[in-house]
């Protein structure tokens, strides 16, 4: 018991750790990776059955996929060219950034490392079965290896976009655009899209989709 205390303990951390995105666009009211992970699991849940996917193993994912930013931290695909100077910040904002292959494959792999080294140090003391489910669950999450981990990989992001559109009705900010610019590019899965539309409809009183 010992140590699925001191396991409880760490991931309830992630309740007032602002999501990275939010603080570099210096939103109020930051959202929390726990707050994300909470909806994020619903939302697989519940779309989820529209596809008949494994309702458990999905919900398992979205419970697990972001313990390992407790040690390895939250990161945007800003991070690597954010200027220190807050103007220039604010204007890459209104930008999404653009990386050469090479670079985002470097990028990509390093973030991938310093996850699952996050991931192994939080999990190491657990049972051996349970340590196994969650690196399992998460190597899905990441590499996209069944229809649940391809699916939940695009809800996690979907929910994601939800949350910018609700800062931006409030807020008017985080800047939209780069956002639709991202989705064009990620998203393509039939029922995300219609989701996706949906929220347009909502936040933005379009008529047509954007993606």
């Amino acid at each position: 018991m010992k140590e699925l205390v001191d396991f409880f303990n760490n991931i309830g951390k992630l309740k007032g750790m602002p999501r990275r995105g939010w603080v570099i666009n210096d939103l109020k009211n930051k959202e929390s990776i726990a707050e994300h992970t909470f909806r994020a699991a619903l939302m697989a849940w519940i779309l989820g059955r529209k596809k008949n996917l494994n309702i458990e193993r999905i919900i398992k994912m979205a419970l697990i996929h972001d313990l390992c930013e407790i040690y390895a931290g939250d990161t945007t695909p800003y991070d690597s060219v954010l200027p220190k100077n807050k103007k220039k910040r604010q204007r890459l904002m209104k930008t999404w950034p653009r990386f050469s292959e090479k670079e985002r494959k470097a990028i990509s792999r390093e973030k991938y490392i310093k996850e699952k080294k996050g991931l192994e140090k939080l999990i190491a003391k657990l049972s051996p079965d349970i340590k196994k489910e969650i690196k399992n669950l998460w190597l899905d999450y990441e590499k996209g290896l069944s229809p649940e981990g391809r699916f939940f990989r695009q809800t996690d992001r979907v929910e994601t976009f939800l949350q910018s559109m609700e800062y931006w009705k409030k807020y008017k900010k985080p800047p939209q655009k780069p956002w639709w610019l991202w989705a064009r590019e990620f998203f393509d899965d039939p029922l995300v899209l219609e989701f996706i539309e949906a929220m347009d409809k909502k936040f933005h009183k379009k008529k047509k989709p954007r993606v």
